[in-house]
């Protein structure tokens, strides 16, 4: 078995192949789009990002297997290195000049979440942790906030955009949410809500309708960085299609059961 921080430089470099690629690509018109879903557009760029990564990290670590949003979604997650892997979270983003994407690329090691990294690609900020290693942007390590008041909380989220049938319940969570704490940000990219849920610019963070690739790598930072992530019914397991709730131990405890109760 591989240490697990050298699977993060693996990770680490693989990302940055990836970013590097993304920083030099002039985003396609919206004639090159391909909707895989309802507002859910991926073009070549998410899929050639997503080619360079899984080559990287299978040379690497021979043996090892990817699970990646454009190429392997539905690939086995078995063996002893499973890589989750999204090319591009923040696809829409991306395509309109909005600078908040990222590549993020999280390892189950023997079956368990065991590190993960979020390159975000137009500030060219590499996050990054492991077990037991703690949660990193460069030389500082990352922590939760240390906010217990839900009044003075900002809580981020994300839409249902592909679950249109979920809106009017998310738009009870949300007034519920809006009216019990300071505010509500929403900016297009799960892994980095996560990112700054870990490094305690949110306090909380909620969304309904995600894959195991948008919050792997976002999920191990936040629990090296000593916050929560759960599913909303209070679930450890996050690492599959549904909804997440994340934030330090006390705010996460708070959102949880405001968002049952809406």
């Amino acid at each position: 078995m591989r240490e697990l921080k050298d699977l993060v430089d693996v990770a680490k470099r693989a990302a940055d192949r990836a970013a590097t690629y993304l920083r030099g690509v002039v985003p396609a018109a919206p004639s090159a789009w391909t909707e895989k879903g309802r507002h859910d557009f991926v073009t070549d760029a998410d899929r050639t990002a997503e080619a360079l990564i899984a080559g990287a990290l299978m040379s690497e670590v021979p043996g090892s297997s990817v699970v990646g949003e454009e190429l392997s979604p539905a690939a086995a997650r078995t063996g002893a290195v499973v890589w989750i892997v999204d090319p591009l979270d923040g696809t829409t983003n991306f395509l309109h000049g909005y600078p908040q994407y990222a590549v993020s690329i999280g390892a189950l090691v023997g079956g368990a979440l065991g590190a993960g990294v979020v390159h975000d690609v137009a500030r060219n900020l590499v996050y990054w942790a492991a077990t037991g290693h703690g949660a990193w942007l460069g030389e500082r390590r990352l922590h939760v906030s240390g906010v217990t008041e839900p009044r003075h909380a900002l809580v981020g989220t994300g839409f249902p955009f592909k679950d249109l049938p979920a809106l009017r319940r998310y738009l009870d969570q949300f007034s519920r949410v809006m009216g019990a704490s300071s505010g509500i940000r929403r900016a297009g990219s799960a892994a980095l809500d996560l990112v700054d849920v870990a490094a305690g610019r949110l306090d909380a963070f909620w969304e309904l309708s995600l894959s195991p690739w948008d919050v792997a790598a976002g999920v191990a930072l936040i629990r090296e960085a000593g916050g929560v992530a759960t599913t909303l019914e209070g679930e450890d397991d996050v690492l599959r299609p549904g909804s997440i709730v994340a934030g330090n131990p006390t705010l996460h405890r708070w959102l949880l059961d405001l968002l049952r109760t809406a």
